[in-house]
């Protein structure tokens, strides 16, 4: 988003000097020397930043200040001095002003004081965003997402869950799968009945049936007592079974005569119990491959794949990623008894960029551990795993091959852009002096004005 910045100074050079610092860092900039010319323009199409002189020839800007503070809703002001109205300027930061710079200043200052507003600005219109996003499309219970992939899964949910089928969710590691499943459950006829879980990976054909048929008294050595199974457990509710591809094949056909049948017996037992549940099932493995390997039958495949909802990976939905991670820096910050209220604008672009292999679950790992770490009110470069933040060629997005110091140089344009031109940090993350970097700036052209 391009925010709109005002400076109000009668010093011609003083506001073209800010006005440029402003532009360069990104702002739509217009100029003033008189307080009721801005305000008359702020009337017309408002802005969202507001360097005010404090020395005006028509007005106080005090009094502009407080115009603005009333009037307007979204401006980050700062107030410009002389040395001798310091405690003016003091005073209106307590009235509203987010910052002040006092002249004569230098470019630096003005660099720094504009970044912090635009770390607000910028953070407080992605709320707004996601506020927006998610009136328009409440998510279901603990299952977030406002970007179009999740709305289609949504609908789907929506549709699939009043009607008495099985499920089969086709979903990555750590996408939700039983979150999804579960959200099924709840809009269903069967939502006041159990749901279970079970994950069928890693177990042996003896302790899978053990835990879905469940046994007799004496079945086996060590059956002490009779054991009710987690279908049976589940009896009018719902059951969702992970990994299906991952289930023994003897298990498969087991699992077949139960869909066919509605009713199991336990092992040992000797007289059928009929069941009423439904099952959701979830893979991250390709059916058809495994039924084409003899891994998979195809039957109990055709019988599960009536419906079949296809998760989104991470990376699929980046659009979703400032959403979840606003919904995890607060449960986090409950858990934790922390007071973080925001991730920074860098933070989140490199948030945004990471790939996920572990999905939602990694970004929640993540976002635990910035939350944990965190010192202050907001989550910056500093919280994040060092891993996220060596950015390398993959992340600079250019097609084709380039000579290398091209590369370097989108590299450490980069890696400013990130730090919000932080030069300690970014000579940090890129393994460097500081020394260094300025002579690779100096090289490539991109020094600008250190004043």
């Amino acid at each position: 988003m391009r925010f709109r910045a005002a400076v109000i100074d009668d010093e011609a050079q003083a506001a073209k000097m800010v006005g440029r610092a402003l532009g360069k860092l990104g702002f739509e900039v217009e100029t003033f020397g008189l307080g009721h010319n801005f305000l008359a323009r702020m009337a017309e199409d408002p802005f969202q930043l507001a360097f005010i002189d404090l020395k005006l020839p028509d007005m106080d800007g005090i009094e502009i200040l407080e115009a603005v503070k009333t009037g307007f809703e979204n401006v980050e002001a700062v107030i410009i001095t002389g040395h001798g109205s310091i405690a003016s300027a003091v005073e209106a930061t307590a009235k509203g002003a987010a910052n002040y710079i006092v002249k004569p200043f230098r470019l630096q200052e003005i660099r720094t004081v504009a970044r912090e507003a635009m770390e607000k600005l910028e953070l407080r219109a992605e709320n707004r965003r996601l506020r927006e996003a998610l009136d328009e499309a409440p998510p279901l219970k603990d299952f977030l997402g406002a970007g179009q992939a999740m709305l289609d899964v949504f609908a789907m949910i929506r549709k699939v869950a009043p009607v008495n089928c099985t499920v089969l969710l086709q979903a990555d590691t750590g996408t939700g799968k039983e979150r999804a499943a579960k959200a099924i459950h709840d809009l269903s006829p069967r939502r006041n009945k159990t749901f279970v879980s079970f994950n069928c990976g890693g177990f042996t054909e003896e302790l899978i049936s053990s835990e879905l048929f469940g046994h007799e008294k004496g079945a086996f050595t060590g059956a002490t007592a009779t054991k009710i199974g987690l279908l049976e457990s589940a009896n009018g509710g719902t059951v969702f079974l992970d990994e299906i591809g991952e289930m023994p094949l003897n298990m498969q056909v087991k699992l077949l005569h139960v869909i066919q049948d509605r009713r199991i017996l336990r092992v040992g037992g000797t007289q059928p119990i009929d069941l009423d549940i439904r099952i959701i099932a979830a893979t991250n493995r390709d059916l058809e491959e495994a039924m084409a390997a003899g891994r998979f039958r195809e039957d109990l495949f055709y019988r599960l794949n009536v419906v079949r909802i296809y998760l989104p990976t991470l990376a699929e939905r980046r659009e979703d990623i400032p959403l979840l991670a606003n919904h995890f820096l607060a449960a986090f910050n409950a858990r934790f008894g922390k007071d973080v209220t925001a991730i920074s604008p860098q933070a989140m672009e490199v948030l945004t960029q990471y790939n996920y292999p572990g999905n939602v679950r990694e970004l929640e790992n993540i976002v635990q551990r910035a939350v944990a770490l965190a010192d202050g009110e907001v989550i910056g470069l500093r919280e994040l795993p060092p891993d996220l933040l060596n950015l390398t060629f993959s992340n600079l997005g250019t097609p084709g091959l380039l000579p290398l110091e091209e590369v370097e140089k989108r590299h450490i344009l980069r890696v400013l852009e990130a730090t919000g031109h932080n030069k300690g940090l970014a000579s940090s993350i890129l393994g460097i002096p500081r020394t260094t970097l300025w002579r690779r700036l100096k090289k490539f052209g991109l020094a600008g004005d250190e004043d």
